[in-house]
């Protein structure tokens, strides 16, 4: 964490305790936390913080490009600080978010475009979970 605060710093990102918290949850986490998930977490060491402080951090680390905003999961947001293009599983059921770090090259025509000027992708595919297909007692 000590080299990350040079990075952030260089960000002009406020490092206040509970941001550098926040930053430390997030650091090499790969489970894509919501905004709650993150405030649960540490709150416990900041128990006077707020969620809205979380919310605002989480903000301003998108918007410096430090997380990843993702959409996957329809009932919140999630967030991802792998920063490199990466791709992901998610389980229907338990709505886990799992990366896959494969490169899959896409050719979309020219005609199906439709003049867009494409920036990136990222690939989401569906399905059930070891865990919550060994906990399922009906076949899938």
């Amino acid at each position: 964490m000590r080299q990350d605060i040079k990075k952030y710093k260089k960000l002009n990102i406020k490092l206040t305790p509970q941001r550098l918290a926040i930053l430390a949850y997030l650091e090499g986490n790969r489970t894509h936390p919501s905004v709650e998930e993150i405030y649960r977490h540490v709150s416990k060491r900041f128990p006077s913080m707020s969620y809205a402080t979380v919310y605002n951090v989480v903000n301003t680390l998108v918007k410096h490009k430090v997380v990843k905003e993702i959409s996957i999961d329809p009932g919140k947001k999630r967030f991802d600080p792998d920063m490199h293009t990466h791709h992901h599983l998610v389980c229907i059921r338990c709505r886990k978010i799992m990366d896959i770090d494969i490169d899959y090259s896409l050719h979309i025509p020219e005609q199906a475009l439709e003049g867009f000027t494409l920036l990136g992708n990222n690939i989401e595919f569906y399905g059930i979970c070891s865990v919550c297909r060994n906990n399922d007692t009906h076949q899938i």
